[in-house]
């Protein structure tokens, strides 16, 4: 074997060695024989359902009784409490409710959903679950819900480094740049812990201006949190918020993004931005973009630990308040 071709094979070992101390990138996370083993019956579908919303026992959710009578109506199993006699089925007000699609293929979505590297589109799901387009746009989408429900009231604490960005794109025949109608404005948050990436957040935003801001930061930061930014001026508004706020200028283009302290936030927002346009190729960013912008976010918080992903979000699924499709399809309001 030539010199040339012993450092070429040196040097292949050496990244393949490199590649595989990375914990996160290659952990197990749940196989598809482990998932089907565990998730492979209604039955079994259904325990976890009734585990995820009432995890000390049944309680009723009229009057919060503890006592109920079992029975099995068509294909599900219904609760009537014994106090106020009402009855309820596992997916009776959540989410879930009204869905004709049995619970094997809603397991199997979360699963597809949580265990994909990147992210999935509605017609990866109609293909590997089984379903309708339209079906699996639904289910996507609530799962997406989910997701956005339980992100919502997690703000960050401690370092945190943020940015201003944009998700979408100019259309034909529309305004181009920043005024363009299918971009949206969101800001973007990760808090940091030994020079890691511990969490982020990805949150729409009206505007970047003083109030747009102030109504993200009640949300977005717990008191106290030190705040780092490439001084925006809309941003100016946190050290009137009592956060000690610290600004570092970045320069535009390549040298902006390797500033140290936005090195981590810039791979993140790259990321991101791949992933979204490499799964989705179109869609109304204005229309849904909170709910996409919540599935990359959850998913990122939660992957030190891949194989709990499925029950993690079946719980949130059942935990998370109910949603009809016409509120899914409904265009939402940014209140930030």
């Amino acid at each position: 074997m030539s010199l040339s071709c012993c450092k070429l094979v040196s040097m292949f070992l050496t990244e393949l060695e490199v590649m595989a101390i990375n914990g996160i990138q290659f952990q197990k996370g749940m196989s598809l024989p482990r998932f089907m083993v565990d998730y492979g019956t209604e039955a079994q579908c259904e325990a976890t359902l009734v585990r995820a919303r009432w995890p000390n026992g049944f309680r009723c959710p009229n009057c919060g009784g503890d006592h109920a009578y079992e029975f099995v109506r068509g294909t599900l199993r219904y609760w009537q409490c014994r106090a106020c006699r009402q009855q309820t089925s596992v997916i009776s007000g959540t989410l879930m409710e009204h869905t004709r699609l049995p619970l094997t293929k809603w397991l199997l979505a979360i699963y597809l959903v949580t265990q994909s590297k990147t992210q999935i589109s509605a017609l990866a799901l109609r293909r590997q679950v089984g379903i309708s387009w339209r079906a699996a746009w639904l289910l996507h989408h609530k799962l997406m819900e989910a997701m956005r429900q339980r992100e919502e009231k997690r703000p960050l604490s401690g370092d945190v480094r943020i940015d201003d960005a944009y998700l979408g794109g100019e259309r034909t025949g529309g305004k181009a740049g920043r005024g363009s109608e299918n971009k949206v404005p969101f800001v973007a948050a990760v808090e940091m812990r030994d020079n890691k990436p511990q969490r982020v957040r990805f949150d729409p935003v009206s505007g970047f201006s003083y109030a747009g801001i102030t109504a993200w930061a009640e949300k977005a930061l717990i008191p106290g949190a030190v705040v780092t930014s490439d001084g925006l001026l809309g941003f100016e508004v946190l050290r009137r918020l009592g956060f000690d706020h610290k600004v570092v200028i970045a320069g535009k283009g390549k040298v902006g993004c390797e500033v140290d302290a936005f090195k981590w936030l810039n791979v993140i927002l790259g990321n991101l931005k791949t992933s979204l346009s490499g799964t989705h190729h179109a869609f109304a960013f204005r229309k849904y973009a909170h709910r996409y912008l919540a599935e990359v976010q959850y998913r990122f918080n939660r992957r030190f630990d891949l194989g709990t992903m499925v029950p993690r979000l079946a719980s949130a699924l059942m935990q998370a308040n109910p949603c009809s499709r016409a509120r899914i399809q409904m265009s939402t309001e940014i209140e930030t």
